[in-house]
């Protein structure tokens, strides 16, 4: 079936990538292939969710308050098993951990922080929906920080030096990025390896979809409500249709191929947003960016935001030039409403 094609993995293209980093000697790809064999093993589980125990709740909640579902629980260890094995991370920070774990923080060949959402959507698998796993990793910082666990953590989404996210649906894509474009890569369970699918992605400069939960569109503050009516009306040139799945990396990945705008704001319940800034917002952010597109708070740039707690929420509103800028003409009106 491969006949007349030029096959490239992901560890082959990390390999290649890499070579931006001034001394590199495979510590890298060795750091990344830990978040490939995790990804392998949560789509395993997924694949065979329904035929095994994994269904359901745990009864029990993460330290943001949210019940946790039994596949949460596994993608969460399946990623610290894997990347706990890396010499090159000295911190690696989840939505499920209250606080950040340190695994070989003392060794200075620890230079690296992974801050990831091991199962992003996940109430939407005793439903078969798409779901995802985000990531993304920062550089330890120099001086007098460097011994400070939460200064490693708590850098703005610039700083990361890659990030990326896994999709978890009719098949299993990999998409990440480490400052140079964006890449695509997606499973193919034969052979067990991430194949190069989506090289060089480029987001669409303008969509067809918005894609945000319109039952809280009464909570929702101006402009949104009439942000999304624009939308509907054509006034951007041409109609829009609204798609909505409810797992973000899934809603934003069509974003990504598609164009669009992917609308996540603050409600009158959760004033401050929803998702978490350092392993939701940021790495889709990064990878937003380096396609083309715009991500913002809806009053600044996400990836400048400084942190100032672990599990920091916001706002998000990520997607295409054209609908960015047109959603950044009503930022005034939001930012006095928000305020």
């Amino acid at each position: 079936m491969y006949e007349g094609q030029q096959l490239r993995t992901v560890q082959q293209h990390i390999l290649q990538e890499q070579t931006r980093f001034p001394g590199a000697t495979g510590e890298f790809s060795w750091l990344l292939s830990g978040i490939t064999l995790a990804a392998k093993m949560i789509q395993s589980k997924v694949r065979r969710a329904g035929l095994t125990d994994l269904l359901g709740s745990m009864d029990q909640t993460n330290v943001q308050g949210e019940v946790q579902q039994k596949l949460d629980v596994y993608s969460n260890e399946a990623l610290m098993h894997c990347l706990s094995l890396r010499q090159s991370i000295g911190i690696l920070a989840s939505e499920e951990n209250e606080r950040p774990i340190t695994v070989n923080f003392k060794s200075p060949s620890a230079k690296y922080a992974v801050i990831f959402d091991p199962l992003d959507g996940s109430s939407n698998i005793d439903v078969n929906v798409s779901v995802g796993t985000t990531f993304s990793i920062l550089r330890r910082p120099e001086g007098e920080d460097s011994t400070d666990v939460e200064k490693w953590v708590l850098q703005p989404g610039a700083t990361q030096v890659a990030a990326g996210y896994v999709v978890y649906g009719s098949s299993t894509i990999l998409v990440y990025s480490v400052g140079n474009g964006v890449h695509g890569f997606t499973l193919e369970p034969g052979v067990g390896a991430f194949l190069l699918s989506h090289e060089s992605i480029k987001m669409p400069s303008q969509g067809t979809y918005y894609s945000t939960n319109e039952g809280y569109v009464n909570q929702m503050p101006a402009p949104y409500p009439e942000f999304i009516q624009d939308l509907r009306q054509g006034k951007l040139g041409r109609p829009y249709s609204a798609r909505y799945i409810g797992s973000m990396v899934a809603d934003f990945h069509r974003t990504l191929l598609k164009g669009g705008i992917f609308l996540y704001p603050p409600t009158e319940a959760q004033s401050s947003g929803k998702l978490r800034l350092l392993y939701e917002a940021n790495p889709i952010a990064f990878i937003a960016e380096q396609a083309g597109g715009i991500a913002t708070d809806g009053n600044q740039r996400i990836l400048d935001i400084q942190p100032t707690t672990i599990h920091q929420r916001t706002p998000l509103v990520v997607g295409s030039q054209v609908e960015m800028q047109a959603f950044a003409n009503a930022v005034p009106a939001m930012a006095e409403s928000v305020n």
